[in-house]
């Protein structure tokens, strides 16, 4: 018997209604989606807000099989479009994102043309006053291959657009020019393009990654809509200053707003004066075609209403601002009455969840759809029979006539999981890949992967059975949250320190041999007739040192102290030298203690775990999140350090809430199960007592006992603890520092995971130096330990990097702000608004009640308590414990929430004073939020601009830019990573690393291990054979073949540290794919690069090459064989002359072209290593 899957009822005729009633769970969505299947025409569906509307995207998606993300099934493939919310406050002071404005302009320019589909409304946005209908279309571009483009009237209409010229182009609404190269990220398109030009000509057209900057494919032709949804060229200006003028008036000349309008800038917040760019505005209605379907969802009227109060509500708070004078709320949005008034003259379709009575009104209009809730059935994980309430259900659900029923996972991983628990429970389950697939079978029971948060029970009815559609959230009682995800490529490590390693004038460099010196640009100088670019750096006293780009190599930026107070060497003195020594043998006395403690716990046995894969399994299963790769491959290394027979010595680092628990949680099970005791140390009392709670609720279903030591306990417990921990009867103990005192004993203590150990003292950490000789160490730190110091260790002490996001965890929008009440009001409104709790950091104790009183008197209706590292404890934990179940809305704290306990509900932190504390700890205190599905915000607040130091200044300027989550591990040249080296390595290297930089003392590390590990004696002199090459020819980039001086550095560095012809031939491309075809200079560059690398291996000191000859300095120990030399000399005694015991002279025939130099100079070459 086939199963009801609802059919959809439609209004008879335009301003007609129909009402869908008796709706429950996500049946509306599949009516919805049936609905689109029939109906000739668009269908809009205006929902409450914007997370509505994207889970209603998700879920007929769904149901039309479009889940699957396949664009070209243009036989059935039914578009389902959103048309986002900007996501901002009425008459906010911040701009929408440019993804969002995006999408919104590319909405706007389809509408005219969709003859089917479904488009998903946020009621606000419907709301909304718009630009004329007639905008985008006439201020949009097409251009395909072929087509004639001058650049410079390119350039003034982009300009003209609203899109930015940058150097680099990585955002919607960006582009760059360089020669005959065009770049440029076209708002509404998913990926930027590449235009190449000859002379006048549209060449190719190629998009590309704006990650790593490569070409991905060639296309036709594109289409360039405007920027912004407002026009910023000349006519939008002279409109905006007319109606600016006659509309809102004032002193024009101290319009901030009116002046960077006339300027051609659009400042932020500038959407909320758009009706000034035009004569009249329009709105959604004047978009939507002839026969557009409207479906009105349960709770819109209430939203609409609420959504109207806040805008006259703002308005009034915000209108008396002489500085940012407001337009009435008439003249930007919808009132609710004129809302429905539009509404009402089309062909629409209310839906409700409650059953309607039908009357002889509204009959033949009204449907009550045979639709019933779902009962509990959530699984019961201590019952013999945890699926009890499943089973009843079904028994009821087949009572009438036999039934289907779909159960939903979240993710493939999810599937699995619920697959094994309804098979294990004698379910006969099959696994589907789509809604159709299952509809279309025969089956009784199916398992999909779907985004879904409420199920339906769909009754049978005399032509089908019954459906029920039962997502997993139903049976394990939590939704694992599905963020609706942009495909943006994963960044790159390198091409994110690149972007953040951009040197400007003044910042600290490492010369390998002259010491630390300030960058002070690029400069082209011309050298025995030769034109070529050096890198001028400044030093003590005033000296200058003028460094060949083909040296770049030598340099490094510094990293150690801030850059005010970078250590400035003196040119010309042994200062430098000694420093160097002094830290090559460090990093040499280091490496050695490394490799000792390495080899001694290779050599010593250790406790080989047995593990229990079923039991373990179970355990996994009940982990309510889909892990990331990067924890799923840190957990396999754990579980397979700790069956090995050697001990495990591991750090597992990861950002703030990225999930390094559940690596301990797992870990812990391991050994627990295996019948060992596991110790976890926190530096806090806070974290001990967030910890054990996790850890009982983890372990609830399992025979393990948990205990906790720290302060917050009183003596009679702790006594009691210990004795049990003595005696065997506690598998399980977290504590503080109280676990390393000396009474403290363990039966047999086989694990020790120790949460971020850089913040025990020395003496604690002495203390679990001595532990990891006899037990398994696992080590968990959300500090960033630099990658490149990784390697340098690599095999020393083990790592395992978690750098992925979990799923449910958003970016964090980070603004820099001076002292503002209406600000902090408005920050605090937009969380309180969602239901969120705020933090406020105030890291001074003595004026924290006053400032928690300042803020009460701006938060009058809110409340708010405060807390402190100097308060009673007990005080502190009822404070802590109360923000965490919602008791309260602000807490203003010290720095002792850095490493607090988890409050998902916490979305939003204002960070008094930022400029007093360094990136680690701004990084690691701006990690307290964004650990749901919320999109978060950090205010780092600042007296103002002119009152912070520069470096201040840079550290804020570097946080706030950084969105993206797992950025921590990709940082580089910042304090963050001096913290971590000084974690792995020990604090005392801490001052060698700000005395010579991390990148210098990198890699004395790294050449100390290489020469220790192959038996040498170290190189204390600390420095490394460098080949220098002179063609006698021009080798540099030119400034007109690659105008930013940033970029040209990032390539120069590149080329010099290029390994093998292999690198070199991959960089010579990119350089064409991305900047056009080289120049003479830059093959010049690129082959003097190449004889670098083959003169480097046969211990080549110098080579300089001229028209007429030149000469090679060998190095005190060559790779070649002095007879072959001589052999050469003796044949060829007209070119070849020996002075000295290092010098080699030539002279050939005149040579002007580059490649005759270079094939004599690569046959010279083979003869010196191979003879003739």
């Amino acid at each position: 018997m086939p199963v009801s899957t609802l059919h959809p009822h439609y209004p008879d005729k335009a301003s007609n209604k129909t009402s869908w009633s008796q709706l429950h769970g996500c049946s509306q969505d599949l009516l919805i989606a049936n609905a689109a299947k029939e109906y000739k025409g668009l269908i809009v569906v205006i929902t409450p807000d914007s997370h509505s509307g994207y889970s209603l995207e998700a879920n007929i998606n769904f149901f039309l099989g479009n889940h699957t993300g396949d664009k070209n099934k243009t036989d059935n493939h039914i578009p389902v479009h959103i048309f986002p919310d900007w996501e901002t406050l009425p008459y906010d002071v911040f701009s929408p994102h440019e993804d969002l404005i995006s999408d919104r302009l590319k909405t706007l320019s389809q509408l005219s043309s969709i003859e089917h589909g479904v488009l998903i409304v946020p009621v606000s946005t419907m709301m909304q006053r718009l630009a004329p209908v007639d905008y985008i279309r006439a201020n949009s571009l097409a251009f395909k291959v072929g087509d004639k483009l001058n650049i410079e009237v390119f350039r003034r209409q982009l300009d003209e657009s609203g899109y930015r010229n940058v150097t680099q182009v990585m955002e919607h609404g960006e582009y760059s020019t360089r020669g005959s190269l065009i770049d440029l990220f076209p708002m509404g398109n998913d990926k930027p393009y590449r235009i190449d030009l000859f002379d006048e000509d549209i060449e190719t057209i190629r998009s590309f990654n704006p990650e790593d900057q490569r070409t991905i494919e060639q296309i036709q032709k594109i289409e360039l809509l405007p920027a912004h949804e407002f026009p910023l060229n000349p006519e939008g200006i002279s409109k905006f200053r007319e109606n600016y003028s006659l509309k809102v008036g004032g002193d024009l000349a101290r319009s901030q707003i009116y002046d960077n309008i006339s300027n051609g800038n659009a400042p932020s917040g500038i959407e909320y004066y758009l009706p000034l760019f035009f004569d009249e505005t329009a709105t959604l209605f004047d978009y939507l075609p002839e026969k557009t379907l409207l479906i009105n969802t349960d709770s819109t009227v209430a939203a609409a209403e609420a959504f109207n109060k806040s805008i006259n509500d703002r308005y009034e708070q915000r209108r008396h601002d002489i500085e940012r004078p407001l337009l009435p709320p008439q003249d930007l949005f919808l009132d609710t009455e004129t809302l429905f008034d539009k509404i009402s003259d089309y062909r629409r379709i209310e839906t409700h969840h409650y059953e309607q009575a039908k009357t002889a009104n509204n009959e033949a209009t009204n449907y009550n759809y045979p639709v019933s809730t779902l009962p509990s059935l959530l699984i019961q994980g201590r019952s013999e029979t945890p699926l009890i309430l499943l089973n009843q259900f079904l028994v009821q659900f087949n009572s009438e006539s036999k039934g289907r029923v779909l159960f939903t996972a979240d993710s493939a991983g999810r599937r699995e999981n619920l697959l094994g628990l309804l098979r294990d429970n004698r379910f006969d389950v099959s696994s589907f890949k789509s809604w159709e697939a299952f509809i279309e079978s025969d089956a009784e029971m199916g398992l999909v992967v779907a985004p879904m948060e409420n199920g339906v029970w769909i009754r049978s009815n005399e032509n089908s059975g019954p459906l029920a559609i039962i997502p997993e959230a139903m049976l394990f009682g939590q939704q694992v949250q599905q963020k609706r995800r942009r495909q943006k490529p994963t960044r790159d490590a390198d091409t994110i320190i690149r972007n953040l390693t951009d040197l400007t004038e003044g910042d600290p460099v490492v010369h390998e041999e002259h010491g630390v010196g300030r960058y002070q640009g690029m400069q082209t100088l011309t050298t025995s007739g030769i034109e070529q670019e050096f890198i001028l750096l400044t030093y003590a006293k005033g000296d200058k040192l003028y460094v060949p780009v083909s040296s770049l190599h030598l340099i490094s930026r510094y990293t150690g102290v801030s850059a005010e107070h970078a250590p400035l060497h003196t040119l010309g003195t042994e200062h430098w030298d000694k420093v160097r020594k002094k830290a090559a043998q460090k990093a040499h006395d280091i490496a050695a203690e490394l490799l000792e403690i390495h080899a001694r716990r290779a050599a010593q046995k250790g406790h080989a775990f047995p593990f229990n894969e079923l039991e373990y399994l179970a355990f996994a299963d009940t982990f309510p999140f889909e892990e990331t790769p990067d924890q799923a491959l840190a957990i396999g290394t754990v579980i397979k350090d700790m069956t090995s027979a050697q001990p495990m010595d591991r750090v597992t680092c990861g950002d703030v809430g990225f999930g390094k628990t559940e690596v301990a949680m797992r870990a812990a099970f391991v050994a627990a199960n295996s019948g060992k005791q596991v110790a976890l140390i926190a530096p806090t009392t806070l974290l001990v007592q967030q910890h054990a709670k996790n850890f009982r609720d983890r372990f609830a279903d399992w025979p393990f006992k948990i205990g906790s030591l720290s302060r917050f306990k009183t003596a009679k417990e702790t006594k009691a603890t210990i004795e049990q921990m003595k005696s065997g009867n506690i598998d399980i103990v977290i504590g503080t520092h109280k676990l390393l005192q000396k009474d403290i004993d363990f039966k047999d203590l086989g694990l020790v995971i120790v949460d971020e150990e850089h913040r025990f003292g020395v003496r604690h950490k002495e203390q679990l130096k001595k532990l990891r000789a006899n037990v398994d160490m696992l080590t968990l730190t959300a500090t960033p330990i630099p990658r490149t110091l990784n390697m340098s260790l690599s095999g020393l002490r083990d790592l395992s990097i978690i750098a992925t996001p979990p799923t449910q965890r958003h970016s964090i929008k980070t603004f820099v702000h001076e002292w503002d009440k209406s600000m902090i009001q408005e920050a605090c409104a937009r969380e309180l608004a969602r239901g969120g709790q705020v933090y406020f950091l105030h890291n001074e104790v003595k004026t924290i009640q006053k400032m928690t009183d300042d803020l009460s008197a701006i938060l009058p209706d809110t409340k708010i308590r405060f807390a402190h590292g100097q308060m009673p404890e007990r005080e502190l934990e009822s404070i802590m414990s109360d923000f965490y179940h919602q008791r309260f809305q602000v807490l203003v704290a010290t720095t002792i929430i850095e490493s607090g306990i988890d409050v998902p509900t916490a979305n939003t932190i204002l960070i008094n004073r930022a400029d007093k504390l360094g990136l680690a700890q701004l990084h690691q205190i701006r990690g307290r939020v964004g650990r749901s599905h919320h999109k978060a915000y950090a205010y780092l607040i600042i007296p103002g601009k002119k009152l912070i130091s520069a470096d201040a200044k840079k550290r804020l300027e570097a946080i706030e830019s950084l969105e993206d989550l797992g950025v921590g591990f990709t940082l580089a040249s910042h304090d963050l990573e001096i913290r971590g080296a000084g974690e792995l390595l020990g604090d005392d290297q801490s001052g060698q690393i700000q005395e010579i930089g991390f990148n210098m003392y990198n890699d004395l590390l790294e050449r100390a291990v290489k020469a220790l590990k192959s038996g040498k004696l170290p190189d204390l002199d600390g420095r490394e054979t460098r080949t220098t090459v002179d063609l006698g020819l021009p080798a540099l980039i030119p400034n007109d073949y690659l105008p930013d001086v940033h970029n040209r550095l990032i390539m120069y560095k590149r080329i010099a540290s290029a390994k093998d012809a292999d690198a070199l031939r991959e960089l010579r491309v990119e350089m064409i794919d991305r900047f056009g075809l080289v120049p003479d200079e830059v093959k010049n560059l690129f082959e003097a690069t190449r004889l670098k690398q083959i003169a480097q291996e046969l211990g080549i000191l110098k080579l300089d090459v001229g028209e007429e000859g030149g000469r090679v300095l060998f190095n005190e120990k060559p790779n070649i064989d002095p007879i072959k030399i001589m052999q050469l000399v003796q044949k060829r005694p007209w070119e070849f002359t020996i002075k000295g015991q290092d010098k080699l002279y030539f002279e050939y025939e005149p040579m002007m072209e580059l490649d005759q130099r270079v094939q004599w100079v690569k046959r010279l070459f083979n003869d010196i290593k191979n003879g003739e």
